[in-house]
Formats: structure tokens, sequence, C-alpha cells
């Protein structure tokens, strides 16, 4: 099966999403991600077998702080092809979480992309030319939860099922 880490955003976060994608002109051939389908990925695993997938049900929970990002570009990645929102800065708790996640996978034998973690949200995919677009209007989204996550494919697209969730610490732990 294959997984991955992400966070989901809350119903008005996932509505900002979804304006800021309803306002892309896409070319033939690009197909916008689904609503449901909107998260953020802490680190994607791959494929794993059963017995590797109940060990990564024991990662969580992670003392890290909620934290909110704010989410202030989109951007055409011609190499995925993909359009994106993300943000420009990484907020410290974020990455001390996505650092967490890397560091648990690593005890796990579980290598991951080596690329620099930059946090964004994937709207469109199969994009080959990036779409005249306006201004994005940013906006916040507060994380306070993560999960692990199954993905499957069908005839209509990635389908995701959630495995684990784990809350994040309501304030800083003590000394941190």
């Amino acid at each position: 099966m294959r997984l991955f880490f992400a966070a989901f955003p809350d119903g008005e976060t996932r509505r900002l999403i979804a304006s800021t994608a309803a306002a892309l002109e896409l070319g033939d051939g690009a197909r916008r991600v689904p609503c449901e389908n909107y998260h953020l990925t802490l680190a994607f695993v791959g494929e794993v077998t059963n017995a590797q997938a109940a060990s990564l049900r024991t990662i969580g929970p992670a003392r890290v702080p909620a934290f909110t990002v704010r989410f202030d570009t989109c951007e055409h990645w011609p190499r995925s092809e993909v359009i994106v929102i993300a943000a420009n800065e990484c907020p410290p708790a974020l990455l001390d979480l996505q650092c967490t996640l890397r560091a648990a996978l690593a005890r796990q034998d579980i290598a991951l992309d080596p690329r620099p973690f930059r946090p964004h949200v994937t709207i469109a995919r199969k994009v080959v030319q990036a779409p005249v677009q306006q201004a994005m209007s940013e906006f916040l989204w507060q994380v306070t939860a993560f999960q692990l996550v199954r993905s499957a494919r069908s005839d209509a697209g990635s389908v995701y099922t959630v495995l684990e969730r784990w809350s994040l610490l309501d304030k800083p732990v003590n000394g941190e």
C-alpha cells in the first residue's frame, strides 16, 4: 500500500483553497485536484508492506504545538506538471513536525525525498504550461492535527483514506 503523512484543511481553509483553484484558467488535459483531496504533505512514504504500515501507525503523536501556515503564492512546477499553493515561509513548529517524522521514518529504514521541505498544496495536475493568473489572495491555515494516509488509484483519480490521526499540542511544550 502507498502511504504518506499529511495535514488536511478544515472546511473554511478548504473553501479558500478551492476559490484560488477555481480562478485558474487551465489548459487542455489539465485536471483540478478534487477539494476532498487537498492536503499539506508532511512526508511521502510510498509503497510499504502491511508490517511497515502497522509500524508507521505508532509514529504519532508528535510533541509539537499546533501552528499557522501563511499560504501566499500560487506556482507552476513544470517538472512535476502541477500547480500548487505554497508558503514562502515555513513556521518553526511545522518544520519541527516534518523533521520529527523524517527522523522516525529514518529509524525504520524508510528513505525520503532529499529535497528541502516546502509547504504546499497541489491544486491541479498535468499542467504543461503555466496558466495566466491573477494575484493570489493569501490566507492562513491553522493546522491542529496530522494524519497517516493511504493513497489508492481509481479511474476517477486518487482516493485517500485516513489510517491514523494525531492532534498537535494546544501550546508549546515547556522549555521548547
